[in-house]
C-alpha cells in the first residue's frame, strides 16, 4: 500500500477559482491556485456544484500548475448553502482520505460559501482532524487558527438543520403524541424506542424497560402511560431495590391488620393502589426470588391476597418493569425465575446510553441547563447561566457513564458553583470522578446476549481520551502524553473514529 508523501489539499470550487482560469489578470490564481503555487501537496480533492465543463476546464488548468495527484468530486447541491448536503457531501468526499495511513488534511477556507467554509471548520475541529488554511491576494497562504472551542458553537445550529431534512425523508413515523415530547432526542437509534413505545402505548400488554442506570427508564414509563387508556388512572412507581427485604411481599401485595408485628392497620399493597392504571417496578431483577413466585401469580391471575387473608382481590394493573440488569443473565444464574421473565417481557424496550445517542447530547445539554435554571430561579441572588464554548465542548467530550442522571447532576452542580457564565473550569469541578464506572462493571460483564467486545473496547477507549482531554484542558498534545500516544495527530485519529 502507497502511503500519502505530502499532505491531502481538500476543497470546495469557489466562482474566483472558475474565473482564474479566464480573468487571471483581474482575479489572479484564485484561493485553490494560489494555495499550490505557495505549497507542495501530494495530492489536492476538489468538490464541485458546478456544470461539468466548468469543473473539467478548471481541473484541466490547475493539472499544468502543479505535480499532485488532482481529483474532481462533481457535487449536487440544492443550494450553496445548504448545510445539510454540503457537510454530507464533505464528509463522504473526507472520510476515506483520512483512513488513509499517514493521511494529513488540509482543508481550504477560503473557496465556496461561507456555509462550506464553517463546515470545513467543524470537519476539521471534530470528525477529521485537518489543517486550516486561507488566503487571498494581499496576504497570500496561511494557516487558519481557529478556537478548537468553536465546534461547540457551530456544531448545534447545523445538526438541527441536518436532522430536520432526515425526518422530513423518513417513512410514515408515528403521529406525534404529546404524552412523549418530554423525552429529548433527535438520534435516530432513541427515535426508533419512542416509535416503538408510542405502538406499545395503545396496547394493554405489560412492558419490560432495559437500560443502564439514569438512561431515563421511568420518564419512558411515564410516557406510555400517559399516552395509554389508562391514563385517567394512577401510575405508581416502586423500586423495588429499596424496599427492605421483610417488607417486600407486604409493599406489593399488602397485609391485613394484626397479620404481623407493626401491622396496625390494613394495608393495600401497590398493585390494588394501582388498580385501572399502571404499576411502574423499577429495579425488578433486585426482588427476592420468593417475591417474584408471588408476583407470577399475581400477573397470571389478575388478583392479590393481602397477607395475613386468604381471599383474594381482583387487580387490574398494566405492569412496566424496568432493569440495569441482564435479566437472561440472571435467569442462567438462578437469581432470577425464567417463568416471570417470560411473562413480563412481551414488549422489550432497551434505552441506549447517552454515548450511543448521537446528536442528542447537546439538545440535553440545552434542556437540562434550562430545567436546572428554572428549579434555581426562587433561589436568592441566582441569575441566569450560560455555557462558554469550552465548558460546552467539555460537556459534548465527556462519555457519560452515568447518562442523563450524571448530565442533569453535573450541570446542577456547575450553576451553583460558579458565576455566569460557567466556564470549562466549572464543568471540570463538577464532574465527578467517582461517577466514572468502575474496572469490574467493565471485566464482570455476562457474555452472550448481545454482548459486544468491540463496544466494550470502545466504551473504555471514550472514558480514557474524555478523561485526558479534561485533565489536560482540551490539549491535544498534553492529552496525548497523558495517554502514552505518540503525538496529537494519533489522538485525532482516535477521537475520529469513536466520532467523538
Amino acid at each position: 500500500m502507497n502511503h500519502p508523501k505530502g499532505p491531502n489539499l481538500v476543497a470546495w470550487i469557489g466562482r474566483t477559482d472558475l474565473n482564474a482560469v479566464t480573468r487571471p489578470d483581474e482575479v489572479g490564481l484564485g484561493p485553490i491556485g494560489q494555495a499550490v503555487d505557495a505549497r507542495e501537496f501530494e495530492r489536492v480533492d476538489l468538490l464541485s456544484n458546478y456544470s461539468a465543463e466548468e469543473g473539467s476546464t478548471y481541473l484541466a488548468w490547475l493539472r499544468r500548475r502543479t505535480q499532485a495527484h488532482v481529483h474532481m468530486h462533481p457535487v449536487e447541491l440544492t443550494s450553496p448553502t445548504a448545510w445539510a448536503e454540503i457537510y454530507e457531501a464533505a464528509a463522504k468526499v473526507v472520510d476515506p482520505l483520512f483512513r488513509r495511513p499517514g493521511a494529513h488534511l488540509v482543508f481550504h477556507l477560503s473557496p465556496g460559501t461561507p456555509a462550506m467554509a464553517a463546515v470545513w471548520v467543524i470537519l476539521g475541529k471534530t470528525r477529521y482532524p485537518a489543517e486550516l488554511i486561507e488566503s487571498s491576494r494581499q496576504h497570500g497562504v496561511k494557516t487558519a487558527s481557529i478556537p478548537f472551542e468553536i465546534s461547540a458553537e457551530l456544531v448545534p445550529d447545523l445538526m438541527r438543520r441536518r436532522d430536520a431534512a432526515l425526518q422530513r425523508q423518513s417513512a410514515a413515523p408515528p403521529p406525534a403524541v404529546p404524552e412523549f415530547a418530554a423525552i429529548i432526542h433527535r438520534s435516530e437509534v432513541m427515535a426508533r424506542v419512542v416509535a416503538r413505545a408510542r405502538l406499545v402505548a395503545t396496547r394493554s400488554i405489560p412492558v419490560l424497560l432495559e437500560g443502564e442506570t439514569g438512561t431515563g427508564k421511568e420518564l419512558l414509563a411515564r410516557a406510555v402511560h400517559a399516552a395509554s387508556p389508562r391514563r385517567v388512572h394512577p401510575f405508581v412507581p416502586v423500586n423495588c431495590g429499596a424496599i427492605p427485604s421483610e417488607l417486600v411481599e407486604s409493599t406489593l401485595f399488602g397485609h391485613a391488620r394484626g397479620s404481623f408485628t407493626g401491622a396496625v392497620a390494613d394495608h393495600k399493597g401497590v398493585f390494588e393502589a394501582a388498580h385501572g392504571g399502571t404499576l411502574f417496578l423499577d429495579e425488578l431483577g433486585e426482588l427476592p426470588l420468593a417475591a417474584q413466585v408471588k408476583l407470577l401469580r399475581t400477573l397470571q391471575e389478575a388478583e392479590v391476597t393481602r397477607i395475613g387473608e386468604t381471599a383474594a382481590r381482583k387487580v387490574d394493573v398494566r405492569v412496566i418493569a424496568a432493569t440495569h440488569r441482564d435479566l437472561l443473565g440472571e435467569v442462567a444464574a438462578g437469581r432470577f425465575r425464567e417463568d416471570l421473565f417470560f411473562r413480563l417481557a412481551v414488549a422489550v424496550l432497551r434505552l441506549p446510553p447517552l454515548r450511543d445517542r448521537k446528536g442528542d447530547l447537546g439538545l440535553l445539554i440545552d434542556h437540562l441547563l434550562g430545567q436546572v435554571q428554572h428549579d434555581l430561579a426562587d433561589q436568592p441572588g441566582f441569575t441566569a447561566r450560560r455555557l462558554t464554548p469550552a465548558a460546552r465542548e467539555l460537556l459534548l467530550q465527556h462519555s457519560w457513564p452515568g447518562n442523563i442522571r450524571e448530565l442533569s447532576n453535573t450541570l446542577l452542580r456547575a450553576a451553583l458553583w460558579s458565576d455566569d457564565p460557567v466556564g470549562a473550569d466549572a464543568i471540570r469541578e463538577a464532574l465527578i470522578p467517582a461517577a466514572r464506572g468502575q474496572p469490574d462493571a467493565v471485566l464482570g460483564r455476562p457474555l452472550g446476549d448481545g454482548f459486544s467486545l468491540a463496544a466494550v473496547l470502545d466504551e473504555v477507549e471514550r472514558h480514557y481520551l474524555s478523561r485526558a482531554l479534561a485533565e489536560s484542558g482540551n490539549n491535544k498534545t498534553r492529552a496525548a502524553r497523558l495517554l502514552g500516544l505518540s503525538n496529537y495527530q494519533t489522538l485525532g485519529n482516535h477521537l475520529a473514529r469513536l466520532g467523538m
